[in-house]
């Protein structure tokens, strides 16, 4: 996408009431609003610890997904993989092929490849204290410092992956961010990231996750064309059952879940909460010309097979109707629709993987 320093308009008597900030983020929207099919497809988890031995990416995954009609994959990746906590900036060449190879097997299976920071410098929503220092809450050196290091990784792979379209490939910069009082240093994290891709590659697609884990909308950044990545995980007593990772008062009930659900608080979780609280705090931002798309979302494989699908369809038919493309975390494992252990699933053999048809349709079909 081309940035226009000037961008004419027939209403400007209208405009002049706006601040120079306001006018120019403004007509950057009205102007220059980023489009993208209804991108659906799933999360590959190859690069996505940084921990154990290397893994590369898997051809068949691509073509299950594109056999079955998924457009998109999602790549989220530690940093760890090709560089370290301890030195951000030795990068090895040897891990960086994997990412090449996974963006050519979009190209030949027309997939779109949305390469994510899960882990970047200064931060994780995983282990978070793992890190050296804090990209959002530090010093103002140590922010700095993280900040510089987040620039040369980001800078790097647009400088790895210019002439390549966008069509084929995207940045999604920093995974699920903190919660925050306020959204200032996410936006002005983001700024700085993007500002470093398009002085190498002007014209790459970028993704920017929600700020409070993904949830909530970033207005700060709406000027910048930027694709704005949500999550579908609510509510948590559905989507993660039984999960050990999550602390117990992310949970809305103790009790075993159902759908519709009743939180211990006395909200009523159905269809329409699904709406209010999912679909409808985006809509300013949307009006002004941002597009959303469903990043990760998805049902631990703890949770009554027949609650999980009937929360599933409630989601998908929302998104539907909203437009939004998503991503299931993942294609393959606990969250998948292939190999994902649940017990009260008559699995299909496909491919020498054990399919939940049933969950398999329902995506296809929302």
């Amino acid at each position: 996408m081309k940035r226009r320093d000037f961008i004419k308009t027939g209403s400007a008597a209208g405009m002049m009431s706006l601040i120079p900030e306001q006018l120019v983020s403004l007509m950057q929207v009205k102007q220059n609003p980023v489009k993208i099919p209804r991108y659906r497809g799933f999360n590959l988890l190859e690069k996505f610890s940084g921990r154990g031995e290397r893994r590369r990416f898997n051809e068949e995954d691509f073509e299950i997904m594109a056999g079955w009609g998924f457009n998109f994959a999602r790549i989220p990746m530690s940093y760890w993989h090709w560089a370290s906590k301890d030195n951000w900036y030795a990068i090895n060449e040897y891990v960086l092929n994997d990412i090449d190879e996974v963006v050519e097997f979009g190209r030949q299976y027309k997939i779109h490849i949305n390469l994510n920071f899960h882990r970047i410098p200064g931060y994780c929503i995983n282990a978070r204290d793992m890190e050296p220092v804090d990209l959002f809450e530090d010093t103002p050196a140590n922010m700095q410092k993280a900040l510089d290091a987040a620039i040369f990784h980001w800078r790097m792979f647009a400088a790895r992956y210019k002439g390549i379209s966008s069509e084929r490939l995207s940045f999604d910069l920093i995974n699920e961010p903190p919660h925050m009082p306020d959204e200032t240093r996410y936006v002005e994290i983001v700024k700085a990231l993007v500002k470093a891709i398009r002085e190498e590659d002007p014209d790459r697609l970028i993704f920017a996750d929600g700020l409070n884990v993904g949830r909530k909308p970033v207005y700060g950044i709406a000027g910048l064309g930027l694709i704005q990545s949500t999550r579908g995980y609510d509510p948590v007593t559905v989507s993660h059952y039984k999960a050990s990772w999550m602390p117990k008062n992310a949970f809305e009930t103790q009790n075993a879940p159902a759908w519709p659900l009743l939180a211990d608080n006395g909200t009523r979780w159905d269809k329409q909460t699904l709406r209010e609280k999912l679909i409808n705090p985006w809509q300013q931002l949307i009006n002004q010309g941002v597009q959303v798309h469903v990043g990760e979302w998805g049902c631990y494989n703890k949770t009554p097979h027949k609650v999980a699908l009937s929360w599933m369809a409630d989601l998908l038919s929302l998104w539907k109707e909203a437009g939004w493309g998503n991503a299931l975390w993942n294609l393959k494992g606990d969250f998948g629709v292939l190999n994902s252990n649940r017990q009260d699933v008559k699995y299909e053999n496909f491919k020498g993987h054990k399919l939940d048809r049933k969950m398999l349709e329902l995506i296809r079909e929302g």
